[in-house]
């Protein structure tokens, strides 16, 4: 059998690219904004709706490019509203992609804000300990076509009953980069999804409601913070001592609190924003009042965010969250202190909304 090399995913092509290839191929330039415009705007799902292109012009784009790299296999919605997808890309990998809703008072759900947390690796090499992403390793990084075209599937699952869609406008709120994988492992491609969704010719997605969320990679936090584009940082730190986040993050061997919170520090003091420090309380881990204690100079210190997240049970983890009591104690602590903080109560519990929990069980299914 002939081996059919794949098709490169159109949603990976910025203009400047796009335009290149289509000069190459004897084409008029000009046809590229028109081709951005059909996949941005108007959301095409096959060559055949750009109707103002040439049957020549479709052809070849079909000869050289995917424009559905990742399809929708599975998707579960929660009693909360928070909906997981499990999307299959063309080689068979399997990722996540998780819709949260915050409904607002007094609109339906159309009007409720919408976060897509996308993913940017099949597994993960990090191995967090309350993770399920990682649990079956590292397969490969996704490239900037594949990140892109999450959200792609998103607008197209929202855009038939949404006012936004006849506007043109993306049909969520905030995109945060905190799915599956270590997202400054990725990090060129990432950036390279980022530009194509903060393009004028893309998304034209801001910026500033777009959050890259890291275990701490420090020489990436710091790469981050000389990009032009104001990005937000949420960095995972899970505990306030190298002791106890040495537990759970075995990334502090490498880069433990001493290079961490400086380079976060340069991060906020360059860009000017407030830094999101995700702690998971975990039963008997890192929920003491000592942990807090320790997490009150650390957010004094960089004038961070923190949000505290009960864990979410994972399927072969023995790790339990803390009662609610214990959970209030602790935030109440950095509350007397004056630190930003929220508790954010589960989202997804009943539908395995942590991080590769749904692939995992989908994966153990294929295999049972």
């Amino acid at each position: 059998m002939k081996f059919q090399p794949q098709k490169r995913p159109i949603y990976g092509e910025n203009l400047g690219s796009l335009k290149k290839f289509l000069t190459e191929t004897g084409e008029a330039a000009f046809r590229g904004q028109q081709i951005m415009d059909w996949l941005y705007k108007k959301r095409a799902r096959s060559w055949e709706e750009m109707t103002n292109l040439s049957r020549e012009l479709r052809s070849k784009l079909d000869e050289t490019f995917d424009i559905v790299p990742a399809q929708r296999m599975e998707a579960n919605e929660s009693a909360d509203a928070t909906e997981k997808l499990l999307l299959s890309l063309r080689d068979g990998s399997l990722i996540e992609t998780v819709v949260i809703r915050a409904p607002q008072i007094g609109v339906g759900q159309e009007s409720s804000r919408k976060t897509i947390c996308i993913s940017t690796q099949v597994g993960c090499a990090y191995g967090c300990k309350f993770c399920a992403s990682g649990l079956n390793g590292w397969k490969r990084d996704l490239s900037s076509g594949e990140i892109v075209a999450q959200l792609i599937e998103v607008c197209h699952q929202e855009d038939a009953t949404t006012e936004r869609a006849k506007e043109e406008l993306a049909s969520f709120d905030n995109i945060v980069v905190m799915g599956m994988g270590e997202p400054m492992a990725n990090y060129d491609n990432l950036m390279a999804a980022l530009r194509t969704i903060n393009a004028d010719w893309g998304l034209k997605f801001g910026a500033r409601r777009i959050t890259i969320s890291t275990s701490g990679v420090v020489p990436k936090i710091l790469q981050l913070a000389e990009e032009p584009e104001q990005f937000r940082l949420a960095v995972s730190l899970h505990g306030a001592s190298n002791e106890v986040r040495s537990q759970i993050m075995p990334i502090n061997q490498r880069y433990p609190l001493e290079e961490l919170v400086p380079a976060i520090q340069k991060f906020a003091s360059v860009k000017g924003r407030m830094v999101t420090l995700e702690f998971i309380l975990i039963q008997e881990i890192n929920d003491g009042f000592e942990q807090a204690e320790k997490l009150v100079e650390i957010a004094q210190r960089l004038h961070a965010h923190v949000n505290l997240i009960p864990y979410n049970s994972v399927d072969g983890l023995d790790w339990k969250r803390p009662s609610l009591a214990r959970q209030d104690a602790f935030h109440d602590i950095l509350k007397k202190n004056r630190v930003s903080v929220t508790i954010r109560r589960e989202k997804g519990h009943d539908i395995a909304a942590a991080c590769g929990q749904l692939k995992l069980k989908t994966e153990e299914a294929l295999a049972g």
